[in-house]
């Protein structure tokens, strides 16, 4: 008999229409294998009660707590002139703190008769604050009397999960629908080899999913989820180690640049002296570039640390070999600003077929998507024949219409905006597979770079180049102390005095028809009811107020490109003292004569994002400073997270901060099309042993069986995860 129907079926026929359509539409689960692979968050015990101090804000909630209070009051309302409107505040508690709960209406008469003081129940609903305190309104409940029959079997054994839920469908209700499929858990095919599993003495699948869903002892769910992280990483590294075998047999050309070449001529001119990392990575990549199967190489450095110089020399090293480079940029800014920043370094080497060019020059051209027709017909046809030996752009590339001569080399700047399936787009523009270096800004800790980028070889950079100045961060706690902002603007002022620049970063735009494309509120939003600022009103603010005088301009996403072109020119030129900006200028922008930064509303940055922004100062001679302006409490999670960033320089250790203080799977989410919803159970930062141990295993199993003939069950869980991943790709399109 076919043991995978069972897992296959769909939710409808097992559950019923209405809670399968709120499955599917809210947490994404269509099947009877779907909802067993949707795991507890946590596990309540009946004997000891929730922390409700600390629960988070504006989230979806589940609490198991007793009932402290109940008070039903009466008032007058618009809709009860009357005084007949009735509101009930029962208080509940859990040892650690109290929580306020309201109802309203006819709501209220169903908890008034149930929720007596000293009863014990599940709560569910949103935490928002009123009057400064947390409350849950109108939350859902459900009873913990111990005697009914359905409580007592729906919840046997003193363990009680705590699912991952929505407004529509409450924990509990997620747990009585597992109660109903979990017998089909025997039939789950296991994708761990037998051996692998008995040599590390893992339980089989089966056992897991009954262990996580119903556990009787701690011991229960630490086996559980010991298998199950096994399977996730596991599954992963065979998908990542298949895709590395199969780019190693591909046939490459090898390009080795000419004793005499261009690269030669590039390096002769340098002003400078390449730093010990950036000659050493470049070692690996020109050895990589020499084989004959494609390089797949992920470079990754501190923000500053000369990615653009390494790249720049392998394209080179491409040219002289007779082949094209192609060096794609997630933004059209960005790319401007590559080819500008190429094109300055390169002098007369990038001046092939014009008059002035030196002899070994080539043409480097730029294709992004708001070209004029003449233009882009140009850099087309330079592509095709050959003239053009390196090309900067944006997805702009990856159209059908872009033929290239010989595409030896891709660059790809800033990794996480681009899907895989984006990489093997352009890759297949080549006649036989191009080398690809793929360039990222933000580092990652090595466990991230395993597992979202483990078809990479990777090379890092962690030496800032000589010249570059360092960087002092403080944060500026607008509320509590409104006169450390009236200072921030001084220190600005004092900057331009000296003859720098300076950046304002906003979290907004600020041309949002009344808010309603702002983006959903945050947390602290709700609290504070107030939309983040936003670059037109600061700018405006700003040039009236306290850097009236000062030549203030703006830059944003929304402008046309070549108005940001313009912008950025003219910043660069030195001809505009203050840019009020978008993120817009996060990565790849070079001013060395920009020495400040204030970022408003940092607190609605996310750490990396917060170090990139703060790469944009100090590079040049002069000192940097970066002020963080907050109106976020003192004990707030977003002051600790801002606090770490301006207590270290050092991105890998922000990018492990920052991943220990996000939740799981954001991390993956953005870098890999679709990985996010593979990884359930492992937590990137905290599983390194096994994400190791798991790759090791995958290669060993994968050199031997690259098909996976011998293994049909792991190979169906890799269809499964490879199905996801490029259904995400397509919703994402």
């Amino acid at each position: 008999m076919d043991p995978v129907p069972a897992l296959d079926e769909p939710l409808k026929k097992v559950l019923g229409p209405a809670t399968a359509k709120v499955m599917a539409e809210h947490l994404g689960l269509h099947t009877v294998g779907d909802l067993l692979h949707h795991y507890p968050r946590r596990y309540e015990e009946r004997g000891q009660l929730t922390h409700l101090a600390d629960l988070p804000m504006d989230e979806h909630v589940t609490v198991v707590a007793q009932v402290a209070d109940a008070r039903l009051h009466t008032f007058a309302s618009s809709r009860a002139p009357r005084g007949k409107g009735q509101r009930l505040e029962v208080t509940i508690t859990d040892g650690s703190g109290r929580l306020q709960l309201v109802f309203f209406g006819a709501g209220v008469h169903k908890p008034h008769k149930e929720l007596l003081p000293g009863t014990r129940a599940m709560f569910a609903g949103k935490v928002s604050v009123f009057n400064r305190r947390l409350q849950l309104a109108h939350p859902a409940y459900e009873l913990l009397r111990g005697d009914a029959e359905e409580t007592v079997e729906t919840w046997a054994g003193a363990l009680i999960p705590i699912y991952p839920a929505t407004a529509k469908l409450e924990s509990w209700k997620i747990g009585k629908a597992l109660q109903t499929v979990l017998p089909s858990a025997q039939e789950a095919a296991d994708p761990l080899p037998g051996p692998l599993r008995e040599g590390r003495g893992l339980v089989t699948l089966p056992e897991a999913l009954l262990k996580i869903h119903r556990p009787h002892t701690k011991a229960d769910i630490e086996e559980a989820r010991a298998r199950l992280k096994w399977d996730e990483a596991f599954v992963l590294q065979v998908a990542l180690a298949r895709r590395r075998h199969a780019d190693a047999q591909l046939p490459a050309v090898p390009r080795r640049p000419r004793p005499d070449g261009i690269l030669a001529a590039f390096d002769d001119r340098l002003p400078f002296t390449l730093t010990e990392g950036q000659r050493k990575v470049s070692e690996e990549i020109f050895a990589d570039l020499a084989t004959d199967h494609p390089m797949h190489r992920l470079l990754q450095g501190e923000v500053g640390s000369g990615k653009t110089m390494v790249a720049l020399r392998a394209m080179l090293a491409v040219v002289d070999a007779g082949g094209q480079a192609a060096m794609l940029a997630p933004t059209e800014v960005l790319a401007q600003q590559h080819h500008r920043s190429v094109t300055e370094m390169m002098g007369d080497l990038a001046q092939g077929g014009m008059l002035g060019g030196a002899d070994d020059a080539t043409k480097v051209v730029l294709l992004t998507g708001s070209m004029g027709a003449a233009a882009r017909r140009q850099a087309l046809l330079d592509l095709a024949t050959g003239e053009a030996g390196i090309v900067i752009g944006t997805h702009a590339l990856i159209e059908d219409k872009v033929q290239f001569h010989d595409l030896g080399l891709v660059v790809v700047d800033e990794q996480h905006r681009f899907g895989v399936e984006q990489r093997d787009a352009l890759r297949g523009k080549g006649k036989q597979p191009p080398h690809l270096l793929v360039m990222t800004a933000t580092p990652i800790p090595r466990t991230v770079a395993m597992t979202v980028f483990g078809d990479l070889e990777t090379s890092v950079l962690d030496q800032l180049p000589a010249g570059r100045s360092p960087i002092a961060s403080h944060v500026v706690p607008a509320a509590d102390k409104p006169h450390f902002l009236a200072r921030a603007w001084e220190r600005v002022r004092e900057e331009v005095e000296k003859g720098h620049q300076a950046y304002v970063v906003c979290p907004r735009i600020g041309d949002e028809e009344d808010g309603a494309k702002a983006k959903k509120k945050s947390p602290e939003d709700e609290a504070e009811k107030r939309p983040p600022l936003a670059v037109l009103d600061t700018a405006e603010q700003l040039a009236r107020g306290p850097l009236a005088g000062l030549r203030v301009d703006v830059l944003h996403g929304r402008m046309p490109p070549d108005d940001k072109d313009a912008v950025m020119r003219r910043f660069a030129a030195g001809e505009v003292d203050v840019l009020v900006a978008t993120t817009v200028i996060e990565v790849g922008v070079n001013v060395p004569n920009a020495t400040a930064m204030v970022i408003m509303d940092a607190d609605r940055f996310g750490v990396s994002q917060l170090h990139q922004l703060r790469g944009r100062v100090g590079r040049g001679s002069a000192p940097g400073l970066c002020l963080l302006v907050t109106e976020m409490p003192e004990a707030s999670p977003a002051r600790q997270r801002l606090n770490a960033v301006a207590s270290t320089l050092d991105g890998f250790e922000l990018s492990r901060i920052d991943l220990e203080q996000r939740r799981e799977g954001d991390v993956l989410g953005q870098a890999q099309s679709g990985t996010r919803s593979s990884l359930r159970m492992l937590a990137v930062i905290d599983d390194e042993e096994v994400i190791a141990e798991a790759r090791e295993e995958a290669a060993r199993i994968v050199a031997s069986d690259p098909d996976l003939e011998r293994l049909p069950a792991l190979r169906t869980a890799l269809d499964a995860l490879l199905d996801e991943e490029r259904e995400q790709y397509l919703e994402k399109g």
